[in-house]
């Protein structure tokens, strides 16, 4: 079960039955315990210096150019803890609309083409720490496509729960959202195995604690359960006008839902 579930029916059992005098001195309890449990995770998370070390070399001797420009961009930015961190693959890359797409939410876009799970977690610390955000997206469309050389879904759930430690212990109270991973032409021939990969990432989101899936396969399937191609591009593989326009609608809504909950949750805790 959800940790947070957890959390939030005992909350519910503490408001509902135990006296006055004793709610704040419980209330608090539950969250020394729920703040231990979720900083021994993160520790874990991260704790293996050997994880992304077999993808070091590569990643910097392909990405180290893009890396160093998204870091140029850190530069000219204006703080602001109400921000929205996306991070990923070129699909975040290309989506210049995203501040219409996303508004009121202040997007703050740092994704590189052909980005995978493996150099994505060499870099997550680059990509993340120097932000202050209120949650954090990451949509990462490559590892799977089909290929001799795909990763396994061992090794992306490995490496993403990696990435989600890294943004959680830069800021512990920040909401993390895994997008799924979109169904296209171009890869269609691997969605069994893509959509075993977007399980992986259903499951990271159901056993972490704040930390979110967001599915979105369903907006770019037609009735007989094929690629929308009206929402894609000529390669087949990228989102055109009017699927970026459906992708912000629905993270957009999820956000919504997600942070008044935590905030409602918030306030519960405060009475």
């Amino acid at each position: 079960m959800r940790l947070r579930l957890v959390f939030s029916l005992t909350l519910i059992l503490i408001f509902r039955v135990v006296p006055m005098s004793v709610r704040s001195l419980l209330a608090g309890f539950c969250c020394l315990i729920i703040s231990s449990v979720v900083s021994a995770q993160t520790s874990d998370a991260v704790s293996d210096p050997d994880l992304v070390a077999p993808y070091r070399a590569a990643a910097v001797e392909r990405w180290e150019d893009d890396i160093q420009a998204l870091e140029a961009l850190d530069a000219e930015l204006e703080p602001n803890p109400d921000a929205v961190l996306v991070i990923g693959s070129s699909s975040v890359r290309r989506w210049s609309t995203i501040q219409r797409d996303l508004a009121p939410y202040r997007p703050i876009r740092r994704g590189y083409g052909g980005a995978k799970f493996t150099d994505m977690a060499v870099f997550a610390e680059r990509l993340i720490s120097p932000h202050q955000f209120r949650a954090m997206l990451m949509f990462v469309g490559n590892g799977i496509t089909g290929a001799d050389d795909d990763h396994t879904p061992e090794q992306i759930d490995s490496l993403a729960r990696s990435i989600v430690a890294v943004a959680h212990r830069h800021q512990p109270d920040a909401a993390v959202f895994l997008i799924e991973i979109t169904p296209c032409e171009k890869r269609f021939a691997a969605w069994s195995k893509i959509r075993d990969v977007n399980a992986v990432l259903r499951e990271i989101a159901l056993t972490t604690p704040n930390t979110y899936f967001i599915p979105t396969a369903g907006l770019y399937l037609d009735s007989q359960g094929n690629p929308r191609a009206e929402l894609f591009v000529e390669d087949k593989l990228h989102l055109n006008d009017a699927g970026y326009r459906q992708w912000g609608r629905l993270i957009r809504s999820r956000l919504d839902e997600t942070l008044r909950m935590i905030a409602e949750e918030s306030q519960h805790l405060a009475r």
